[in-house]
């Protein structure tokens, strides 16, 4: 969760913080050292939680994804969109299970299969969903408002880009609530092992 709180506020700002200051910060070893028993949350507080750990893996996807493409110029059917979705879902999957896997610490020798088993189970489902809705966003304002491809050095490549963040975290909130009711994704986020 050290790079979900931060890597929130990339796109929500202040809402982040507060959600931060709420939340998470109450979670931290040094807090419960201090107050010994966090303070009751309310129940949507965990989505919330799940859906923003969800987020930071496409956040990270789209900013890998749009760097490799553009980087390497990369382009399919005359159009650089394309390299770019493929990159930001590819590099969204793998930031999540890299994520499984460092959050896997006690599962000794079966760790990359309990992520990957994990990650399939309980992230999948609202990743694929929040970038299914961050992708439409960016497809729909280069087809249909700016008639050409943006480029990442634009600040309103990266201004529809968090737009496209807010987007899909409100489309992956409710996969993540049900996955969370149906205990896929059981864990408390942010409590510590």
């Amino acid at each position: 969760m050290e790079i979900v709180w931060p890597a929130s506020a990339l796109y929500f700002g202040p809402a982040a913080v507060v959600a931060y200051r709420q939340w998470g910060r109450p979670q931290s070893p040094r807090w419960l050292k201090r107050h010994r028993t966090p303070p009751k949350r309310p129940r949507h507080a965990a989505t919330i939680v799940g859906t923003l750990h969800c987020a930071t893996h496409c956040l990270l996807g789209a900013i890998i994804g749009t760097l490799f493409a553009f980087g390497f110029n990369l382009e399919i059917l005359d159009k650089r969109l394309w390299p770019e979705f493929i990159g930001d879902y590819v590099a969204a999957v793998l930031v999540g299970l890299a994520f499984r896997y460092f959050a896997e610490a006690g599962a000794g020798g079966q760790r990359a299969w309990t992520a990957m088993r994990r990650f399939l189970r309980g992230d999948l489902l609202g990743v694929s969903v929040f970038e299914f809705a961050l992708l439409g966003w960016l497809a729909l304002m280069e087809f249909m408002v700016f008639h050409e491809s943006l480029q990442p050095g634009s600040p309103v490549f990266w201004l529809i880009v968090q737009i496209g963040l807010i987007i899909g975290f409100f489309a992956a909130w409710p996969p993540t609530s049900w996955l969370i009711r149906r205990g896929a994704k059981a864990e408390v986020l942010g409590t510590p092992q």
